[in-house]
């Protein structure tokens, strides 16, 4: 059983490497102070782990068709596409806006979205990212999961796939935050980072759509 889960904490890092998942880190973790930065990371990881964990569990014991468990590949595409498009229209829309104050001698930038000033966590929409992606990710789970020689899917194969996307969805995390800290303090910035994490994410989400 070692053996397994050492299994599927490497297939959970070399999952979270995929250009769909690093890019959906990207795109609701910048701009973000970084308690929230990681708070999402952390969200868009559980929620993603779970998901592959339910659909791993029933396709046990269903026998789906493959051309069904494509669609989970399309949903997880048009997520990416979808946000990618609603933050060049943020950009375009002039919808992100910034303000700066300093606090014990340290300046600090706020930005925030729409047309008034709101804090909201992006922790739940994160989570519910996690979850979508998770349904175009079952089969890369199932192909590990037969290394394993049949072994049923449990919990702790789930914690252990966390783990490894969790590893590598915080590195990330923190390049993020670099961004966000020391790129994101003028509104200029702000726009032209925005517009190329929403131009990537369409042109991923649009190159997986296509596949």
């Amino acid at each position: 059983m070692e053996l397994g889960l050492i299994v599927i904490f490497w297939y959970g890092i070399l999952h979270a490497f995929g250009p769909d998942h690093l890019t959906a880190i990207a795109d609701f973790s910048i701009g973000k102070e970084a308690k929230r930065t990681l708070l999402s990371v952390g969200a868009f990881a559980i929620g993603h782990g779970i998901m592959l964990f339910v659909f791993a569990k029933i396709l046990q014991h269903t026998a789906i068709p493959e051309e069904v468990l494509g669609y989970g590949d399309i949903i997880a595409s048009s997520v990416i596409f979808s946000i990618g498009v609603y933050l060049l229209y943020l950009v375009y829309a002039n919808k992100i806006h910034l303000s700066s104050h300093t606090h014990d001698h340290k300046k600090h930038v706020h930005i925030w979205f729409g047309d008034e000033h709101k804090h909201e966590s992006s922790t739940p929409s994160a989570f519910g990212v996690g979850i979508l992606m998770g349904i175009g990710g079952v089969r890369g789970m199932l192909v590990t999961l037969g290394v394993l020689q049949g072994q049923a899917v449990d919990v702790s194969m789930i914690f252990a796939f966390i783990l490894g996307v969790m590893v590598v969805f915080f590195a990330f995390g923190l390049v993020i935050l670099w961004i966000n800290k020391d790129i994101l303090t003028t509104i200029k910035n702000v726009r032209r980072v925005f517009a190329a994490v929403g131009t990537i994410s369409v042109l991923v989400g649009g190159n997986m759509l296509m596949a």
